[in-house]
């Protein structure tokens, strides 16, 4: 099974079987990881219009936290998107009419940054070759994001693109160089030392962290190594990261009971973890002996958070009738003052998430694939991401999030909005 969704993503990861006789887009290696990252969001976002605009544009703070770079360090992102400009493209392939073509291209042709917005271009020629998903694959962000050698990284997107056929083809050594960024170093022109220090580690970096495995062959002429290639295939190991690990509590008695209830399966196997399945069967019944309850998965809710318990057997005499009469009015007023805040929680959260769905449809579609991809990085808590995969920004169980997160990228996006606390 692939690891990789295809039919799910956009862009180059929807491309065909590569053909053998079309050669790859080298980009030189002589970025940093970061300015390695940058060049793949930046190629992310103009995507779908390469080859009708002439520029694009994308929020210069959501493309530093994209990539890692603090939001608010804009002389870095200079300095990386400069790089970007004086690094080179070069292709060696078959022309549609099958004839041989050779070029060169600044991997940016221009990049400015004003109001907060980062606009920037490629050259016609290279649009048109970054558009041909023959030549070229997108780099999954999430896959990128894990790496920590740029190294690593730069052999990751030299390998993923012949996955289909299997092997990259023989490089010369030379250009193996050239494509991890060492060609100009002395120390490296030893295989000795470019295999101790470049190859190994970066090969056992790709297989760690990525959706491939890859394995390097030799070739020598005589006694030198000449050429080098990577046999490549899908590491199985990949799908272990989307195992549910929520399948055995969903066969338990506690789970079915709560989806009885009406309650999401993600929260049913949050509270059981959280909780233990005593612990809520335990407010499940004491629920089912309230009767009446018009809101029974908040009133559940209530009940664990706040450890509701059944009342006690009391004795017949007129002062304990009077004290239970008493403690049943208090129980009733902190119950209606529990529903009170229950209601005002459900307020607060539809707010939330009618204004996050605003903001969301302002934005272009491209903005809006960016977005996504964002937040999900932004979210730390398990759970949370994968209800927002599933759901998308409709994820209630993430309006908290959500509104820090838009907070953050637009500090005026509540403005109009009392201040909420769930």
């Amino acid at each position: 099974m692939s690891n990789i969704p295809h039919d799910k993503l956009t862009g180059a990861l929807r491309r065909q079987s590569v053909k053998k006789n079309v050669a790859a887009i080298h980009v030189s290696g002589k970025l940093t990881l970061l300015q390695r990252k940058l060049s793949n969001v930046l190629l992310l976002n103009a995507y779908d219009t390469l080859v009708t605009r002439n520029t694009h544009q994308i929020d210069a703070r959501t493309l530093c936290m994209m990539v890692g770079y603090n939001s608010n360090d804009m002389d870095t992102l200079k300095q990386s998107l400069r790089s970007l400009a004086e690094t080179t493209a070069e292709w060696d392939m078959l022309d549609a009419n099958g004839r041989q073509e050779w070029g060169v291209s600044a991997l940016l042709s221009y990049a400015k940054l004003s109001a907060g917005v980062c606009e920037y271009a490629y050259s016609p020629a290279l649009a048109e070759k970054l558009h041909d998903p023959k030549v070229f694959a997108l780099i999954n962000l999430n896959i990128q994001r894990r790496f920590t050698s740029g190294h690593a990284l730069a052999l990751y997107e030299n390998c993923y693109r012949f996955l289909r056929t299997g092997s990259t083809g023989w490089w010369p050594i030379d250009l193996f160089r050239r494509l991890m960024g060492v060609d100009g170093s002395v120390y490296y022109k030893s295989f000795k030392h470019l295999n101790a220090k470049i190859i190994k580690p970066a090969v056992a970096e790709v297989n760690k962290t990525s959706n491939i495995l890859i394995a390097p062959e030799l070739h020598k002429m005589g006694r030198q190594v000449s050429e080098i290639r990577f046999l490549i295939k899908e590491n199985p190991q990949l799908a272990m990261l989307d195992i549910d690990d929520g399948e055995g509590l969903r066969q338990g008695a506690v789970y079915t009971a709560l989806m009885g209830l009406g309650v999401s399966d993600r929260l049913a196997r949050q509270w059981i973890s959280e909780h233990g399945e005593d612990y809520v069967s335990e407010k499940i019944t004491y629920l089912n002996g309230r009767g009446g309850v018009d809101s029974p998965v908040g009133y559940l809710r209530a009940a664990l958070q706040n450890d509701y318990k059944s009342e006690k057997p009391t004795a017949s005499s007129p002062k304990a009738k009077a004290a239970a009469v008493v403690r049943k009015a208090q129980t009733d007023a902190a119950e209606e003052e529990r529903a009170q805040v229950v209601e005002e929680e459900r307020k607060a959260r539809a707010a939330i998430m009618a204004r996050v769905q605003e903001i969301v449809d302002s934005r272009s579609p491209t903005q809006r694939d960016a977005d996504r991809k964002l937040f999900l990085a932004w979210l730390s808590d398990e759970l949370l991401k994968s209800e927002f995969s599933r759901l998308g920004w409709k994820a209630a169980l993430c309006a908290s999030e959500m509104r820090a997160f838009w907070e953050d990228l637009i500090p005026d996006a509540f403005a109009d909005e009392a201040p909420f606390d769930l």
